[in-house]
């Protein structure tokens, strides 16, 4: 009975049937790894990274708009198109932003910035630029690339315009070959909010330093890389059509709070560009420490760079509250009043006196 059942056509359809069902179970999960979904390793040995969607945003868009179920929020002139997110039209005097609605609390983490830069303007006749923001406000409108000054956290800049180097064009003054920079230029600033932003000097007083880039109106994509790794901040490009990372710089000793919030923004003036963002996206890097590495990489609570003093902050004043105004006054008036008293019983001793010599 066990031989019939085994050679009868019943049993070998099944077993097809079976076969046909494994196989389709092994391709999809060959399609999953292959997708992305799982850990990808990165470096020697050392990192593994993993796709945080919540802090990511690709093609087709979705979760970007004004609501508060939104992941992403446009602020300004930001528009989104079926093949890019335009932050501000080669037009003058816009200014556009998107920002993430969720706080990264990630130790250590990687954004992948893909972005384009292109418009009518020849050379030196464009601007202003973009600026990537890992900070602690969101949706602030300002003059720093369309966010606001003395900002708290970090911002790197992808600069098009020299606006020091036309001043000092304009004085008939010429910078020295050692000091002049190359623009697009790509730079880098920390900052607790006691730091201004030098617009006119194209933020060189306060940066931590950069690169040139040439970056517009390039027939190819542009990426640039963001990473912060045990205190470590890497900035990276691929801005040759090659697919390949180049350094842009890495400062050491970056010490950045967890919790705040990853944004895109941009602006322009008399100048103007297309400023568009392809996508965004965000990983997380595990990383091993040692204990000495645990013991000096304990979260902190305002942004800072070793070897790098930066301004306290002054806390401003708080307003006083009605009940403190309300005795300041009337403690002010009792004063008053007990001084007047005061003085008129002194007159009045020294008018006596005054009579008892006469007479």
């Amino acid at each position: 009975m066990a031989v019939s059942l085994c050679s009868s056509g019943w049993w070998q359809r099944w077993r097809r049937r079976w076969s046909a069902r494994e196989g389709s179970r092994m391709l999809l999960l060959l399609l999953l790894l292959g997708s992305g979904q799982g850990p990808r390793h990165v470096g020697a040995g050392q990192a593994f990274e993993y796709l945080k969607r919540e802090h990511s945003l690709s093609k087709p868009y979705q979760g970007v708009g004004t609501g508060s179920s939104s992941l992403w929020n446009l602020m300004g002139n930001a528009m989104v198109m079926t093949q890019y997110i335009r932050l501000t039209p080669d037009m003058q005097s816009k200014q556009g932003a998107l920002w993430n609605r969720v706080p990264c609390f990630l130790r250590d983490w990687e954004l992948q910035v893909h972005f384009r830069i292109h418009g009518q303007g020849k050379k030196n006749l464009h601007g202003d630029g973009l600026a990537i923001w890992y900070t602690k406000d969101r949706m602030q409108p300002g003059p720093v690339f369309g966010n606001m000054d003395k900002f708290v956290g970090l911002g790197v800049f992808v600069d098009t315009y020299p606006n020091e180097e036309k001043q000092q064009e304009a004085q008939k003054r010429r910078y020295s070959p050692g000091v002049q920079r190359v623009f697009p230029y790509i730079s880098v600033m920390v900052n607790n909010g006691s730091l201004s932003y030098d617009h006119e000097r194209d933020g060189r007083p306060t940066e931590l330093g950069g690169c040139t880039a040439i970056i517009r109106n390039l027939h190819y994509d542009t990426f640039l890389v963001i990473r912060y790794v045990k205190r470590h901040l890497t900035i990276m490009m691929d801005i040759d059509g090659k697919h390949e990372w180049r350094d842009c710089l890495e400062v050491p000793g970056v010490r950045l709070p967890r919790g705040y919030y990853f944004g895109t923004s941009s602006i322009t003036g008399d100048l103007s560009d297309n400023h568009d963002v392809i996508s965004l996206k965000l990983f997380e890097l595990t990383v091993e420490r040692t204990p000495e590495e645990e013991k000096l990489h304990r979260d902190v609570f305002m942004p800072s760079v070793d070897n790098m003093k930066l301004p306290e902050m002054t806390a401003p004043p708080q307003p006083l509250s009605g009940l403190a105004l309300f005795l300041i006054v009337f403690f002010s008036l009792v004063f008053s009043v007990f001084a007047i008293v005061i003085g008129i019983i002194l007159y009045n001793k020294w008018q006596d006196q005054s009579r008892k010599r006469f007479y």
